[in-house]
C-alpha cells in the first residue's frame, strides 16, 4: 500500500483546522484515514501551531510513506511545531 503523510482540513469556512494524517495514496483528502498523527491550526497565536506525534511520524516514514507538498512546506518553514 502506498502511504502518505497529508492534512485534513476540517472547521468551519473561514477558519480551518487540519489534522496531519496517514492515507492511502489514492483517497481524496478527506476520506478515511489510516491512522492521525497531529494537529494544524493556523489561526492559533500562543502556543505552537502544529503538533505531531514524532515517533509515529518517523514510523511511518520508515514504512515509505511520502509527504505531501503542503505538509512537507509546513514542516520547512516558520511555523511553531511541537513534537509530543
Amino acid at each position: 500500500m502506498a502511504a502518505t503523510v497529508r492534512l485534513m482540513r476540517l472547521g468551519k469556512k473561514g477558519h480551518a483546522t487540519y489534522r496531519i494524517v496517514v492515507v492511502d495514496k489514492r483517497k481524496p483528502r478527506n476520506s478515511a484515514y489510516i491512522e492521525a498523527i497531529g494537529t494544524y491550526d493556523p489561526h492559533q497565536t500562543t502556543t505552537p501551531a502544529v503538533q505531531i506525534k514524532k515517533e509515529k511520524l518517523a514510523y511511518w516514514q520508515g514504512q515509505g510513506a511520502e509527504l505531501s507538498d503542503g505538509f512537507a512546506k509546513l514542516l520547512k518553514g516558520k511555523t511553531r511545531i511541537n513534537f509530543v
